[in-house]
């Protein structure tokens, strides 16, 4: 079964039942040498949207589900990537149980621009939600974002 690594909103468990329900979150864990950013600020509802970028000092906290085909489609749907507004990337992931190879959604846009509050504000739920460390959902209440939409 395919593994899809949750980094933004589709951490919220009860959000992605809405958006892929045959897919069961499967555990966490922390994709290590990448950052969570924000990018293509001009694509996005309310500013620049979630994304991931290489960085060798860094790691990224993400919500593991197994996606069933019909699902990934369905996913790919909400996400934009049938647009070309994502893509998607194959990675490691370190979990308490081992390695698990995932795969992600990668904005195709430039790195920069701020999130809304708001969205800044539902991913650092969709975190809490998912029980990812309180300094990591700090870090990212704390994030610079705009008051307001875009």
């Amino acid at each position: 079964m395919p593994v899809y690594a949750a980094y933004g909103t589709n951490m919220d468990p009860k959000q992605m039942a809405l958006r892929a329900p045959h897919s069961p979150m499967r555990g966490s864990g922390w994709l290590q040498g990448w950052r969570l950013t924000f990018g293509g600020n001009d694509l996005g509802w309310e500013g620049a949207l979630a994304t991931i970028v290489e960085d060798s000092f860094e790691q990224v906290f993400v919500v593991l589900y197994d996606v069933p085909e019909w699902d990934e489609n369905s996913l790919d749907q909400w996400e934009g990537a049938a647009r070309g507004l994502y893509h998607k990337v194959r990675l490691r992931v370190q979990t308490l149980d081992g390695e698990v190879v995932a795969w992600f959604y990668v904005i195709d846009g430039y790195e920069g621009g701020l999130p809304s509050a708001r969205y800044l504000g539902l991913l650092a739920e969709a975190a809490e939600k998912a029980g990812a460390p309180d300094d990591y959902v700090r870090r990212l209440r704390g994030r610079p974002c705009t008051s307001t939409g875009g």
